[in-house]
């Protein structure tokens, strides 16, 4: 009974314990009496063994504050965490770029996959047929670009031909214009020959009446006259048939133009002017384009300007190869060719393959089934491009930077697994903000709720084969806010400008994640 009134009592009942204890006599488990008991001393009276393990226990607490406690409340300090926070990734639809039937689907879902593995396999028959017809196509189109060549050929040596009448036709003009020349010449020696032939027949016709002179020589000298007179007539049809044949008009004996002819003939003749349309007939063909203002001369003169050595015949063989004729052929049989490859694409492309690796999801396509150029079939969740998206509150949000280091603890590894993170970038708005029904303040009814803003936090030595992360599992991030921050843009708000190779490098990779 004492020792349990002690037990119930306050501090005085136990220091009043030892007292009754000395007073009493001690009494053995049997009932008699112990001889052998002795009073107890004062300093063993203030630590009692009850004493001791109670100054033990607090002992123990306050060590144990000190061992955790404080080390706790110093990492609460320096952090800043959230638990609105979930992992994040890329998700690839998979869709073929043709319209097909479905032949072979070679994965379901949560099959793991490489890039470049085959996933769907649609009917490749019809497209083997396009391909062969597209081929035909590009047969005929080499064909015709080989005759169309062997007939340009034909006008390049057309053309030359009629540059070499041009030619011909100037020098005629010319030679013409020459023996005009000679013949007025003639002319004009027959004229000569006439006034010594008249002299010596009126010389002896008087030499005649005075019998000095023969009448032999007589005839002879009126004989000499005719003949020169002959020679005069005859002179001047000649000079006259070449006046006719250059298109002058005919002039009387005693005409002092009858060799005088234009200075422009030889380019304004006909024969010259037919060559000259002859030859820009056959340049058009050609690709070369000439004007009826220019000259004949002019128009030779600029064939030599074509090429720098003025090789003519270099010339005609450089327009062969570029005439409008051959750039047609060869444009169509270009198109031949693209048409072909387009086809060819298209029966690649009934292999529908992973453009990444990663896991098959929402499988939704089997063999048998018709499907459209875009239609989703599957969609493929990578497992490297992972992230954590933690939705901070704004009044969080003032010690945060690019840069800044993070733990983070996944819930279903619990809290032995910590990957580590950085902060990479933060939303340029709140959730609200890209709300279906975003908030309208200015109606008056506003009331002030903190919101919350997304900030990307990318993982640091993920390794997905060894403790992969599942995209929609929850986190809890730690960002340690008093760590000096890292890497690039390290304590900004905002990411630098995108450079242009690597914009060119994202949009590349954006259109292989679309495809």
């Amino acid at each position: 009974m004492p020792t349990e009134m002690t037990e119930h009592s306050g501090e005085s009942s136990s220091v009043d314990a030892p007292v009754t204890a000395q007073v009493g006599a001690a009494v053995h488990r049997d009932g008699k009496p112990d001889t052998a008991s002795k009073p107890l001393s004062p300093a063993n009276q203030r630590f009692t063994p009850r004493r001791k393990l109670l100054i033990g226990v607090v002992g123990a607490v306050v060590i144990a504050a000190a061992v955790y406690a404080i080390p706790w409340i110093r990492f609460v300090l320096s952090t800043v965490s959230t638990d609105d926070a979930f992992v994040n990734g890329h998700v690839t639809f998979v869709a073929p770029r043709v319209r097909g039937q479905v032949a072979r689907v070679l994965v379901d879902d949560n099959n793991r996959v490489h890039k470049g593995d085959l996933l769907v396999e649609l009917d490749k028959e019809p497209f083997r047929d396009a391909v062969a017809v597209k081929k035909a196509a590009v047969d005929t189109a080499q064909a015709d670009l080989d005759a169309t060549r062997a007939t340009v050929r034909g006008i390049e040596a057309q053309a030359m031909s009629r540059r070499w009448q041009l030619q011909q036709a100037i020098e005629n003009v010319e030679n013409q214009i020459a023996l005009l020349h000679a013949r007025v010449a003639a002319l004009k020696k027959a004229k000569a020959t006439l006034t010594l032939a008249q002299q010596e027949f009126d010389r002896t016709a008087r030499l005649v009446v005075s019998e000095t002179a023969s009448r032999e020589l007589y005839d002879q000298r009126q004989a000499s006259l005719s003949i020169a007179q002959a020679g005069i007539v005859q002179a001047l049809a000649d000079v006259n048939q070449v006046r006719v044949s250059l298109g002058l008009q005919t002039q009387p004996e005693d005409s002092a133009d009858l060799d005088r002819v234009p200075p422009d003939l030889d380019q304004t003749f006909s024969s010259v002017l037919q060559a000259q349309a002859g030859l820009i007939q056959t340049a058009a063909e050609l690709g070369v384009l000439h004007s009826y203002n220019q000259t004949p001369k002019q128009m030779l003169e600029e064939f030599y300007k074509l090429d720098p050595k003025g090789d003519v015949n270099r010339t005609f063989d450089r327009l062969a190869a570029e005439a409008p004729a051959v750039k047609q052929a060869e444009a169509k049989l270009a198109a031949a060719k693209r048409d072909l490859a387009l086809a060819e694409l298209d029966l690649r492309y009934c292999d529908v393959a992973a453009e990444i690796d990663g896991v098959v999801t929402r499988r939704n396509v089997n063999p048998g089934n018709d499907v459209q150029a875009g239609q989703n079939l599957m969609a493929l969740r990578s497992l490297s491009e992972i992230w954590v998206d933690a939705n901070f509150k704004e009044t969080q949000l003032r010690d945060l930077r690019i840069g800044q280091t993070a733990d983070v603890y996944v819930d279903m590894y619990g809290d032995k697994q910590v990957f580590k993170g950085r902060i990479a970038g933060f939303t340029m708005g709140t959730g609200s903000t890209l709300a279906l029904l975003p908030p309208q303040n200015a109606t008056g009814n506003f009331v002030k709720i903190v919101q919350r803003l997304p900030v990307r936090i990318e993982l640091e030595g993920y390794e997905p084969d060894k403790n992969p992360l599942f995209i929609g599992t929850s986190v809890v991030p730690y960002v340690y806010i008093n760590e000096p921050p890292t890497g690039p843009d390290a304590g900004k708000f905002l990411q630098s400008n995108l450079q242009p190779s690597s914009a060119a490098a994202s949009s590349t990779s954006a259109q292989g994640a679309g495809k």
